[in-house]
């Protein structure tokens, strides 16, 4: 059982989808790439390189790649579906591009429903988030009401709800201006510091705000 998540490898990774394809140099793809616990990396990449199918695979949610990827050196392979579902309650935080909020619920629902779960954040807290990115006016209306830039705050908040050794952020900060992205990002980091934990952002264009980052080629 793995307790904490120090680092994660990828290990001759392709997605079998590129395998009979040429790949352009990558730091990622057929490579032996190590994420550290408490460093912060930015993934960046063109459309279509494959960085929502690499978080994916470190998230447990897809399998169709080759080569291995490994938790604290072991092939995570194996693991069974009440692992993964450990994991991600409690070391593996998750953002991906298309969100998945519900959105017939409010902002403050959808970032509910994910703290019930965990109960690792006080609502004193959720409602300074709120203020700090400027949505805690839009607290209660439908997702499905708000902007995507709006979304994308939300999503943040909600991904924050939980323990986490890495938490992997599928450009998250895509529709947001710079103002936003840096105040997402002090956030972010913030709360990676106090936990230990790797942050783990990709971009296409518009990257998460952050200092001493180890940029990454896909």
């Amino acid at each position: 059982m793995i307790e904490r998540i120090d680092t994660i490898t990828l290990k001759g990774m392709l997605p079998k989808v590129f395998a009979s394809e040429s790949i352009p140099s990558s730091d990622v793809w057929r490579g032996n790439l190590t994420f550290e616990r408490g460093r912060f990396y930015l993934v960046e990449a063109a459309s279509g390189g494959g960085k929502s199918s690499m978080c994916s695979y470190i998230f447990g949610a897809r399998t169709d790649y080759e080569g291995e990827l490994l938790f604290n050196g072991m092939d995570v392979a194996g693991l069974k579906m009440e692992e993964w579902q450990r994991l991600r309650r409690n070391n593996i935080a998750y953002l991906p591009q298309e969100l998945s909020l519900f959105p017939e619920l409010t902002a403050m629902q959808n970032i509910q429903l994910k703290n019930s779960l965990t109960g690792s954040v006080e609502p004193a807290r959720i409602e300074e988030w709120l203020h700090e990115l400027g949505i805690d006016s839009r607290k209660d209306y439908p997702v499905g009401r708000m902007s995507i830039g709006q979304q994308q705050r939300v999503g943040i908040i909600r991904a924050l709800c939980q323990p986490f050794d890495f938490i992997l952020l599928d450009e998250p900060v895509s529709h947001l201006d710079e103002e936003n992205n840096r105040r997402a990002a002090a956030m972010i980091i913030g709360e990676a510091r106090r936990q230990g934990a790797g942050i783990i952002s990709t971009s296409v264009g518009n990257p998460l705000l952050i200092e001493d980052k180890i940029k990454i080629r896909l």
